[in-house]
C-alpha cells in the first residue's frame, strides 16, 4: 500500500515543481536579457529607425514578403524597388511608399508592414548593476522596468543615489531616482518614463 502511495504522491510533486518554475518571471531571474520590442508592443504612430526589423507583406507575391532589418542608412532594400527609405517612417507610412512603388510593376499591390524588433531606441544602464549596457527602449519603460532587465544590484550599490542622465535642449539633465521609495511607493513621481539615450546611474 505504502509503495501505491509514493507512486502518486511522486507526479504530484514534480508537477508542482513544474508550475512554479513556470510562473517564475523572465525578470526574476539574474541576468536575463532583454527582450526586443514585439509588434504587440509596438505604437501604431512609432517611427522605424535604423537597425529596426521590419516585416514586408505583399499579397500573392512572396518573392517580395520578407523579414529585414533597416540599414545604417535608414533604408531597406526589396526587389523591383532597390532601395527604400524607412527610418523616419511609421509601419502605416512605409506601407504605403512601398504600395505607390509597386503600383508600377503590380496591379493595386496590398503592402502590410509590421515593426518586428525595435532595435534603434535604447536606453543604457550603468554603474553598480550585475549587467550594464544598452536596454531596448519599450513603449512606456519606466526606470522601474529599465533597472530590472540589469539583473540586480551589486553588494555597494547606492540604491538611494541613482539618477537618470537626460540630454534635453543640448544639455545634460540630472534625474534623481530614490529606489528604495520608489518600491515603497512613497515616489512613484521619481519612477519617470524614459527616453531614447537616457543613461541610468547607479553609484
Amino acid at each position: 500500500m505504502s509503495s501505491r502511495i509514493r507512486l502518486f504522491i511522486l507526479p504530484a510533486a514534480l508537477l508542482c515543481a513544474q508550475f512554479a518554475m513556470a510562473q517564475e518571471s523572465p525578470a526574476q531571474k539574474p541576468g536575463a536579457a532583454a527582450k526586443p520590442a514585439t509588434p504587440s508592443a509596438v505604437d501604431s504612430d512609432y517611427k522605424i529607425g535604423p537597425q529596426d526589423v521590419v516585416r514586408i507583406d505583399v499579397w500573392k507575391e512572396p518573392e517580395i514578403t520578407r523579414t529585414i532589418p533597416v540599414r545604417p542608412d535608414g533604408k531597406i532594400s526589396l526587389p523591383l524597388l532597390n532601395d527604400v527609405q524607412a527610418a523616419g517612417l511609421s509601419a502605416h507610412e512605409l506601407a504605403m511608399t512601398i504600395s505607390k512603388g509597386l503600383e508600377k510593376f503590380i496591379n493595386n499591390p496590398q503592402v502590410t508592414v509590421t515593426v518586428m524588433e525595435i532595435n534603434s531606441r535604447r536606453v543604457y544602464c550603468t554603474g553598480e548593476v550585475t549587467h550594464a549596457g544598452a536596454i531596448p527602449l519599450l513603449p512606456n519603460m519606466t526606470v522601474l522596468q529599465a533597472l530590472s532587465s540589469c539583473g540586480g544590484f551589486t553588494q555597494f550599490a547606492k540604491i538611494k543615489s541613482i539618477y537618470v542622465l537626460r540630454l534635453v535642449d543640448g544639455k545634460q539633465v540630472k534625474l534623481p531616482f530614490n529606489y528604495k521609495e520608489v518600491i515603497a511607493g512613497k515616489k512613484p513621481e521619481d519612477n519617470i518614463l524614459l527616453q531614447a539615450g537616457d543613461v541610468i546611474v547607479v553609484p
